[in-house]
C-alpha cells in the first residue's frame, strides 16, 4: 500500500526518488517525505498531502546521491506532517521508511522510552529507528539485524545511516522489496514500477532477508547473518507500459487495453486441435489433476469475485464441486485443509496480505496451491506450487479492470484444460477454445458502444444503486457494485436476482436504479420475472444482455448488448459495460478516478 524508493549512485538523488515516488501514487498514501546523505548529514523533508507539496517545500540544501524516499498510507497516526515517513533516532543520524505494520511496538516504544528514547510520532514505524540506535552495534548492517529481530509483524523497509553515507540497507518480512541493478548505481523499490525507467534488472528480497547496497552492488544475507546468493531476474515491461498515454485517467486506458491484454492471456495456450488448454506452469501432471476432489478458490475484493465467476466456470465444465471464499476470513477461521482439495490463490499485485496468509496457512497443512497473479516475481507467484499469470500487464488504477477480465480468462483456461483432462467432450472443448480465440474481437465490439458515457452521467445523479444476476451473474453484479462505489462513492449493493424478493425489494423505488445481468441463458425467463417484479414497483432498470427476438426494452429503460458467447464465458464480456458505467459516473462527479480515496492498489497490511 505505501511505497517506497531509494537510491545509490553518482547522480542527485532527490529527482530519482520524486520521480519514482510519483510512479508510485497508483498504491494509494496520504503523505510523503525523503532523506538524503548530504555533505552536512543526513536530511529528512516529509509532508501531508500529495507529493506535490512535498515537492513545493523541498530545501534547496537537499543535495545527495543517496537517499529514501516513502508514501505513507496511515495505519497508526493521522495523517500529518510529523507521522510521514521518514523516521528518525533521537540524534537525527539513523533514517527509516517502512511498510507493513509492527504488531509489537506498543511494547517496544515503552521499553524505549523507558530508557530515555524520545518519539516524535505516532507510528509503529518510528520504533525501528529507535532500535537501531538502541542496538549500540558500530556496524550499521549488525544494528538493523539487532533491531529487526526484535519485530513481530511485517515489514519491508529502507534505512539510511549517517555512519555510512555511501550505502543503503533494506530488509523485508511479508512486504515487498525490489532491488534494482544498475551501472554504477543502484536503486530499492517496493514496486518495480519506480524502477523500470531506470534499468531491467532486479532481484528480489525473501522474507527476513538484508541487502546492503552501495553503487557497486549489493550483499544479502539471513537476519542471523547467514550469506544469501541472488540470481537477477528481468521486468517484462518498459517504462512505457507505466504511462497514461493520450488517456484522461490510467482506468480508462486499462479499459481500453482489455482485447490486448486478453489476447496476451491466451496467447500459446489454446490447442485448437484437441479442445484443450495448454498450462505448464501448475507444475501438476494428469494423474494429480484426476485426483483432484474439490475446488477452492481465495482472493479478497475483485479477486474474490472473480474466483466466484472462476468457480462456477470449474464446476460446470468439469464437474469438480468448486467455491470460493474470501481469504481474509478463510485465514482466521482454523481451515480444515484437505489433501484431495485444489486450492487457488488470486491476486492481481501478488502481494496481498490476506491472501499469502491464507495460501502460507494452506501449504503449512499440506495443502496444494495454485496461483492466479499478475505480477511475475510476486510473492504469491513464487510461494504458490504452481499457477497461471495473467499477463495483463502493468495496472496503474486502484479500481482494477483488465487485471479482472484476465483473471476470468485464466479460469477459463484452467476449467478447460481440468475438463478435457476428464469427462469434457472433445467437441464441447473445441466450441470452447473457437469461443475464447473470439474474445479478443468481441471485447473490441463492446468498447466502442457509444452510450456509456450518458448511462454513466445519468447513474451519477442517485446515490444508490442495485446490481442482480443469477449464477455466474452474480459474481458480475458484485464487480458491477464494487466498481461503482468505489470509484463514484455511490452506494451499491448486489444481490442473486433470486434473494431479490428476501428483502432488498423494500428498497426498490424510482429514485434507485437496477442493474441487471441478463445473459441469454437457462435462467433467461427466470431472471426476466425479476425485472417484471422491479418494474411493479417503478424501480428504473438497465439490461446488460444478448442480442435475442423478444425486446427486453419493453420491460428495461436501457439495454445494453454485449456478443454472444459460450455460457460459461459470459461474465467476461459482461463485465466491461458496468466498468464503463462506474468510469462514466465517476468522472461525471468529479471523482478522483485511478485515486479512490481510502483505498489502495495492493493492499499489503492487514
Amino acid at each position: 500500500m505505501c511505497g517506497i524508493v531509494g537510491y545509490v549512485g553518482g547522480g542527485d538523488a532527490v529527482p530519482i526518488l520524486l520521480a519514482g515516488l510519483h510512479r508510485l501514487e497508483y498504491r494509494g498514501y496520504d503523505s510523503a517525505g525523503v532523506a538524503v546523505h548530504t555533505r552536512s548529514g543526513l536530511k529528512v523533508h516529509k509532508a501531508a498531502g500529495k507529493i506535490a507539496r512535498l515537492e513545493s517545500g523541498m530545501p534547496r540544501r537537499m543535495k545527495g546521491t543517496v537517499g529514501v524516499g516513502h508514501t505513507r498510507w496511515a495505519t497508526h497516526g493521522e495523517p500529518n506532517d510529523t507521522n510521514a515517513h521518514p523516521h528518525t533516532d533521537c540524534a537525527g543520524t539513523i533514517a527509516v521508511v517502512h511498510n507493513g505494520i509492527i504488531e509489537n511496538a506498543g511494547v517496544l516504544r515503552a521499553r524505549l522510552q523507558a530508557a530515555g528514547h524520545v518519539f516524535r510520532s505516532d507510528t509503529d514505524s518510528e520504533v525501528v529507528a529507535h532500535l537501531i540506535e538502541a542496538a549500540g552495534e558500530d556496524d550499521p548492517a549488525q544494528a538493523v539485524r539487532a533491531a529487526l529481530r526484535q519485530i513481530e509483524g511485517t515489514y519491508g523497509l529502507v534505512v539510511l545511516d549517517a555512519r555510512r553515507p555511501d550505502r543503503i540497507f533494506a530488509a523485508r518480512n511479508g512486504s515487498p522489496v525490489v532491488v534494482g541493478l544498475g551501472q554504477q548505481e543502484m536503486f530499492v523499490a517496493s514496486d518495480a514500477a519506480a524502477l523500470v525507467r531506470h534499468t531491467r534488472q532486479v532481484v528480489y528480497l525473501d522474507d527476513r532477508e538484508l541487502a546492503e547496497i552501495d553503487a557497486g552492488g549489493l550483499r544479502t544475507a539471513t537476519l542471523d547473518d547467514r550469506p544469501t546468493s541472488k540470481s537477477p531476474a528481468e521486468l517484462p515491461w518498459g517504462h512505457e507500459a507505466y504511462d497514461r498515454g493520450g488517456f484522461a485517467h490510467f482506468m480508462l486506458k486499462e479499459i481500453m487495453e482489455q482485447p490486448e491484454a486478453c489476447e496476451r492471456a491466451l496467447k500459446g495456450r489454446l490447442d485448437a486441435q484437441f479442445g484443450t488448454a495448454h498450462l505448464g506452469g501448475l507444475n501438476l501432471t494428469a494423474r494429480d489433476l484426476l485426483a483432484v476432489r474439490r475446488v477452492k478458490v481465495l482472493g479478497c475484493g475483485s479477486a474474490y469475485y472473480a474466483g466466484i465467476a472462476g468457480a462456477h466456470m470449474i464446476e460446470a465444465l468439469t464437474r469438480i464441486p468448486a467455491d470460493a471464499e474470501p481469504a481474509s476470513e478463510f485465514r482466521y477461521r482454523d481451515p480444515v485443509i484437505e489433501p484431495e482439495v485444489l486450492y487457488v490463490a488470486v491476486s492481481q499485485s501478488g502481494e496481498t496480505a490476506d491472501t499469502l496468509a491464507a495460501l502460507r496457512e494452506v501449504r503449512r497443512k499440506g495443502g496444494r496451491v495454485l496461483g492466479i497473479v499478475n505480477v511475475v516475481g510476486s510473492t504469491i507467484a513464487r510461494e504458490c506450487d504452481g499457477g497461471i499469470y495473467m499477463h495483463a500487464g502493468p495496472e496503474v488504477s486502484v479500481c482494477s479492470t483488465k487485471a479482472f477480465t484476465c483473471t476470468l480468462v485464466a479460469f477459463a483456461l484452467l476449467a478447460l484444460h481440468l475438463g478435457r483432462i476428464r469427462d469434457l467432450s472433445p467437441a464441447r472443448g473445441k466450441r470452447l477454445v473457437a469461443a475464447l480465440q473470439r474474445l479478443p474481437e468481441q471485447l473490441s465490439e463492446i468498447l466502442v458502444h457509444d452510450g456509456m458515457q450518458s448511462l454513466g452521467a445519468r447513474f451519477a445523479e442517485r446515490t444508490n444503486a442495485f446490481f442482480i444476476g443469477r449464477a455466474s451473474g452474480f459474481a458480475v453484479a458484485l464487480e458491477g457494485a464494487q466498481k461503482l462505489k468505489e470509484i463514484s462513492y455511490i452506494h451499491a449493493e448486489a444481490y442473486p436476482a433470486s434473494e431479490l424478493k428476501h428483502g432488498p425489494l423494500a428498497l426498490i423505488s424510482p429514485e434507485t436504479p437496477t442493474v441487471v445481468v441478463l445473459p441469454r441463458d437457462d435462467l433467461y425467463e427466470k431472471s426476466l420475472s425479476s425485472l417484471e417484479e422491479i418494474r411493479a414497483r417503478r424501480g428504473p432498470l438497465l439490461a446488460v444482455t444478448h442480442a435475442g427476438d423478444d425486446r427486453p426494452e419493453a420491460k428495461a429503460d436501457d439495454v445494453v448488448v454485449v456478443p454472444p458467447t459460450e455460457p460459461e464465458l459470459n461474465p467476461i464480456l459482461m463485465t466491461v459495460p458496468l466498468q464503463l458505467l462506474a468510469y462514466h459516473a465517476a468522472v461525471a462527479l468529479g471523482r478522483d478516478v485511478d485515486q479512490p480515496r481510502n483505498l489502495a492498489k495492493s493492499v499489503t497490511v492487514e
